[in-house]
């Protein structure tokens, strides 16, 4: 019996949520990921606005609204086969993009929660030189930190590779129910060893909101990435 393509590759043929100018007239792009429960619209909500004219927005939706199915902290095992086919589904994106003439260094990639944390992922594994890399409320994902850490793990984070000076934003909640600040840490680290240049920003009892002082942020790496 055939396994159906959603149970191998659940976000392979989903809908994307593209805004802004078509891509043959865009000078730059951000692909900004959702978070679990979310939708693509609701991302585009967020970014838009803080979006230049001339910037093409790419939002793609997971299949039943979420990327994986267990915490990012969980065995990458078990956010199997969601995970890998996220992470496809990004390398997808950059594919077409690099096709209409948008190269890596014209890019931003970024994502909330869930989507930060895939976002993440996926640059650590194919590290080069970003327009920016945006984590908001989110971390590398799988059970490990680093080799000296416990408790025991599935994964090193010994990614390697050089992101060239990519500017990489991290915001976060200090306390962040679903996002510990060891995980936010961690990621920073990872990034700075691969050789981004890292803005990591936790914020005092914040909850898993995303700030002003956040878009601003985002706001100014999306202007420079477009300028």
């Amino acid at each position: 019996m055939t396994t159906p393509t959603h149970d191998r590759d659940p976000h392979g043929t989903t809908d994307t949520v593209q805004v802004g100018p078509p891509l043959d007239d865009a000078t730059a792009a951000v692909v900004f990921i959702h978070g679990r429960g979310a939708t693509a619209a609701s991302i585009v909500q967020l970014v838009e606005p803080l979006a230049p004219e001339g910037m093409a927005l790419i939002a793609p939706q997971a299949h039943r609204r979420t990327w994986y199915p267990q915490s990012f902290l969980a065995p990458l095992q078990s956010n199997e086969p969601g995970l890998s086919s996220g992470l496809r589904r990004i390398g997808s994106i950059l594919d077409t993009l690099r096709a209409h003439d948008i190269p890596a260094e014209r890019v931003v990639l970024g994502g909330f929660s869930q989507g930060a944390c895939l976002s993440t992922e996926y640059t650590a594994r194919h590290p080069t030189r970003y327009g920016a890399l945006i984590g908001l409320s989110g971390g590398l994902i799988g059970t490990g930190e680093k080799p000296d850490h416990e408790p025991p793990h599935d994964k090193t984070f010994d990614y390697t590779g050089d992101m060239q000076g990519t500017p990489v934003f991290l915001g976060c909640s200090d306390r962040d129910p679903h996002i510990p600040k060891s995980r936010v840490d961690a990621t920073a680290h990872v990034f700075a060893e691969l050789n981004g240049a890292v803005d990591k920003r936790l914020y005092e009892s914040m909850g898993h909101i995303v700030n002003n002082d956040e878009r601003e942020a985002v706001r100014d790496l999306l202007q420079a990435v477009a300028a």
